[in-house]
Parts: C-alpha cells; sequence; structure tokens
C-alpha cells in the first residue's frame, strides 16, 4: 500500500514538473511572438485628420486624373503614401447631407432634409440625442475639434423687433453642441452672418450690412466689418496648422475635422496663388486648396506625429455649374480643356456619377499601404462604423445605420463580399438612386438636376450621350462606366429586384443589419411616373 502511494506521489509530481515545463516553454513562445503581434496589429487610438473640400470634382486631382490642368502636389502626395479609392462616394450630391451622413452614419434623406440644403439661420440638422464621430470619439478620450464650414444648422437667434439678431449672446447647438471640444470655422462662406464663429460665438459683432452683388455677397445680411471673403481659407489653415501642433502635446489621441470651404463659391484664391494653375481662378482656387492640404500634413510630421495619424482626403460632393462659379464645370471643358468630372457624366446635385463619386484618399504610415489603389465601393457614411471597428467599440442599435466597416478596404484586407450590400445616392433635387454592384437604379425619369446649368447639349454630343429617360434609369457601371446607355427597358428583373431593395432600406429605416429604426419624416423616393 505504501508503495503504490509513493509510486501515485511520484506520478503526481512528474506530472506537474511536466506541465510546469509545458507552461514555461509556452510563456517564453509568447514572450517572442508577442512583440510581432503588437507590430501587425494597428494601433488601438490613432490620430484622425479628416480633410474635406467643398464642390472638389473627381477630375480635378492630378492623380485621379492624368490631363488635369491643376497641379495638385500635397494631395497627389497623399496618393502616393496612401491609398487612392477609385469608387467612393458622398451621401449627396450637395453639401448639407453630405455633412449630416458623414458625422453621424445616417443617410440625411431620412431627417426633413429631403432635398437641397439648408438655409441661412436655419435650425439644427442633427438631432441632439444622436450620436455623432466626434462623440463617439470624445467617449474612447479623445480630443475633438471641427474647424471649417458647418452648414449643419445653430441655435440662431430669432430677430428682434427691429429686425435684428443679438449676437453679443451664446449660439446655442452648433458644433460643440454635437459631439466637438472646440469649434472655429463660418458656418458657410456665402451665408450670414458674415464672419468667423469660434465655439459658440460670433467673433467680432456682425454689426455691418453685407455688400451684395456679382462682386461681393450673393445674400443679404448681417457681417463683421472688414470680414472679406479672401481671408477665410488662410484662417482656416492657421487655425487647422495650431491645432494639429497644439493637439500633438495634449496627451491624448485626437480628431480634428477639417471642412474646407474651398474651391466652393466665392471663388477668391489668394493673389500668390493666381495663374498657379491653368484651369483659370477656379484651378487656382484648388491649387491653394492643396497648400492647406500641405501644410496640415507638414505641422503632423513636424510635430511627430504624422506616423500614428490616418489622414483621410476626400469631398463633398461633385463640381459645381455655371451660375454659382463662373465658368463652371461644363464651361471649363471649353475654356481651358480641364474637365472637373474627369470621365464621369454629371456635376454637383446630379444624380449621375458625377454628382457624388469623389476623390477619396486615406494615409495610415505602416498600416496602409502605400501607393496602393482600391475599387471597392465605399461611402462617407461609413466613417462612424468604421472608427468603432478600428477602437473595438459596438455602436447602440439606434446608432450609424447606414454606416459600414470599410476597415478592410482601408486596410488592404482580402475580404470575398463587397463590404457594402448597396449605397444609396441622393441628389439635390432629391432624387434617389441605389447602387448594388455594377448596376445603379436612378429612381426619376430624368437624371438632370440642376436648376442652374444642366447637361449642355454639345457636352451630351461629344460624349455620345443617349437622351434622357422618361421614366428611370439603370446603367452597368463596369461596362458603361460614363453611363451612356440606360438599359432601364432591357432588364426588368433588375430594376425590380433593385426597388425591392430600395423600398427595404427605406421601410427599416436603415439599410445594415439590426433592429428597425424610424425615419423622422415620410419618404417619398420613387418618382418614375412623375414628370418634372
Amino acid at each position: 500500500m505504501a508503495g503504490r502511494v509513493q509510486i501515485t506521489r511520484e506520478s503526481t509530481v512528474r506530472r506537474r514538473f511536466i506541465a510546469w515545463v509545458l507552461a514555461f516553454a509556452m510563456m517564453l513562445l509568447g514572450l517572442q511572438v508577442a512583440p510581432l503581434r503588437s507590430v501587425a496589429a494597428p494601433p488601438t487610438k490613432p490620430n484622425i485628420v479628416y480633410i474635406l473640400a467643398d464642390d472638389l470634382g473627381y477630375g480635378d486631382i492630378g492623380c485621379y486624373n492624368p490631363g488635369s490642368k491643376i497641379p495638385t502636389p500635397n494631395i497627389d502626395r497623399l496618393a502616393a503614401e496612401g491609398v487612392r479609392f477609385t469608387d467612393a462616394h458622398s451621401p449627396s450630391s450637395v453639401c448639407t447631407p453630405t455633412r449630416y451622413a458623414l458625422l453621424t452614419g445616417r443617410y440625411a434623406w431620412r431627417t426633413r432634409l429631403q432635398r437641397n440644403v439648408i438655409g441661412p439661420f436655419a435650425r439644427p440638422l442633427i438631432s441632439e440625442t444622436r450620436l455623432t464621430v466626434p462623440g463617439l470619439l470624445r467617449a474612447q478620450g479623445y480630443a475633438t475639434a471641427c474647424i471649417g464650414k458647418w452648414h449643419l444648422g445653430w441655435g440662431w437667434p430669432r430677430p428682434g423687433v427691429d429686425g435684428k439678431r443679438d449676437f453679443t449672446r451664446p449660439i446655442p447647438d452648433g458644433p460643440t453642441a454635437r459631439g466637438f471640444d472646440l469649434y472655429f470655422g463660418t458656418d458657410v462662406p456665402n451665408y450670414p452672418p458674415y464672419g468667423f464663429l469660434e465655439n459658440d460665438r460670433t467673433v467680432g459683432i456682425p454689426s455691418a450690412a453685407a455688400p451684395v452683388g456679382r462682386d461681393a455677397f450673393n445674400i443679404a445680411g448681417p457681417m463683421v466689418p472688414g470680414w472679406r471673403l479672401d481671408e477665410v481659407l488662410p484662417g482656416l489653415e492657421r487655425r487647422a496648422v495650431a491645432y494639429v501642433e497644439t493637439a500633438a502635446k495634449g496627451g491624448k489621441p485626437f480628431f480634428l475635422d477639417l471642412s474646407l470651404t474651398s474651391p466652393h463659391y466665392p471663388v477668391v484664391p489668394a493673389a500668390s496663388f493666381r495663374g498657379k494653375s491653368q484651369a483659370g481662378e477656379y484651378g487656382d482656387f484648388v491649387t491653394q486648396t492643396d497648400h492647406v492640404v500641405g501644410e496640415v500634413l507638414d505641422a503632423l510630421k513636424r510635430s511627430g506625429v504624422a506616423e500614428k495619424t490616418l489622414v483621410i482626403f476626400t469631398s463633398d460632393n461633385g463640381p459645381e455649374v455655371t451660375g454659382e462659379v463662373d465658368p463652371g464645370a461644363y464651361d471649363r471643358i471649353q475654356a481651358f480643356g480641364h474637365a472637373s468630372m474627369g470621365f464621369l457624366r454629371g456635376a454637383k446635385r446630379d444624380a449621375w456619377e458625377g454628382g457624388h463619386r469623389v476623390p477619396f484618399i486615406a494615409r495610415w504610415p505602416g498600416e496602409i499601404r502605400a501607393g496602393s489603389t482600391c475599387h471597392e465601393t465605399v461611402c462617407h457614411v461609413d466613417l462612424i462604423a468604421t472608427l468603432a471597428a478600428l477602437l473595438g467599440v459596438k455602436l447602440p442599435a439606434e446608432a450609424g445605420v447606414d454606416s459600414v466597416n470599410i476597415l478592410p478596404a482601408l486596410l488592404g484586407q482580402k475580404h470575398d463580399a463587397p463590404l457594402r450590400e448597396a449605397t444609396v445616392h441622393h441628389s439635390g433635387r432629391g432624387k434617389f438612386a441605389i447602387r448594388r454592384g455594377d448596376w445603379v437604379l436612378i429612381f426619376a425619369p430624368s437624371g438632370d438636376d440642376n436648376r442652374k446649368q444642366g447637361e449642355p447639349a454639345w457636352f451630351r454630343k461629344d460624349r455620345g450621350y443617349r437622351a434622357h429617360s422618361e421614366v428611370g434609369e439603370l446603367f452597368n457601371l463596369a461596362e458603361d462606366p460614363t453611363q451612356k446607355n440606360n438599359l432601364y427597358a432591357n432588364e426588368a428583373a433588375r430594376v425590380k429586384d433593385l426597388t425591392a431593395l430600395m423600398r427595404r432600406y427605406v421601410e427599416d429605416g436603415r439599410s445594415t443589419p439590426g433592429p428597425r429604426q424610424k425615419n423622422d419624416v415620410d419618404i417619398l423616393w420613387d418618382r418614375r411616373e412623375q414628370r418634372e
């Protein structure tokens, strides 16, 4: 009996010793492998700089259009150091709805804004209870700043009995009430009040009446005395550079939403940029826009944070037409041989690709492969889901209802299926389109949405475009990227399938998996039997 006990004890000791040796060996192996894992895995909290140009076309940038007459060396350098997307889209072909979707992960057509943009002194479009990108990031320890154009509404003071507004008091419900720690910019450069705003106050009191005319302001309203339109972009540049330099020393990761006011109207290039392009003042203004991008990139490098910063550069919609800028996108082709929309059909406000397919470039040294190109379909509305995935955060069911995680596309990771099931496009006049795979269906009898200068006859003839459809439009973008051939009458089953998908997206209040949500209003999305 004693011998059997001794053997059992020896067996037990031996098993424990073997187990200890194995555990120790695994620990050593872990110590050797762990550093490799940490190098291979992306850091959890990079700084994020999101630069949104205003009305910049797909063909304005050299790395997208070899025939561009506009030098853009800094944006081209960004593409050489990161990834260039060829099939990126703004959620709308006009400004306000794109900005709403970018910050909330929700299409703006689910709100009261069914067409165009909000006007001067409009109330806030983003609900105070809706999670925003800066709100998400601030909860994860980020410092957050918005510098530039807002155009999403404020709690503006109401006019008094004398018709004037009291700008000596704080203005609530602006950017600092929607997740940003600080704000500096102009609500819209061609909207009153004319002047800069900082956090919840105007910088100076808009007490003068703005001059109105061809070479001045196009909307009457109060102005800060001495306000100059050509000082807007340089002012944003200085603030953005200063913010990067300060935030880099702040001990927190930071998010900078730099919403530029260029090359949107008013086209006012600084004297030092005049004549720098071969595309007139508009081209010169794009070159100045490129310079701002370069100054921000240099500030990141100078501050020692370029290697741990994700930089995204894009535009809020396609290029403007004559009537807001002169010459506009079509007339620039004839005047300078420069096509701001590149090979695409359409411009700002249109449901065609030129209205919403935009440059989209991302750089993240060590994580995004330099000089790469991605053909994945992505949309600005995807930002909040992508950053949530990057930070390992689960979004609430009611947040980011149209947002998709595109991190695999940014990082060049292999994936079998497209990241987005489909993408909804929305024009300036409220027309809907849905894109799935290579096919896009426009739910309207005509694709031309420009209230000012529509697609000129010479342009349609030169590019071989067919006459407008009287019902709807269906294009195969793989075979027909310039949208010349409307296949609506030939693909009844496909039209039916895409229509059912669009109906589901509207009725479910979301286009991503999750519980049904409510739209803010009823949505008139199918206009194929209407005549305008």
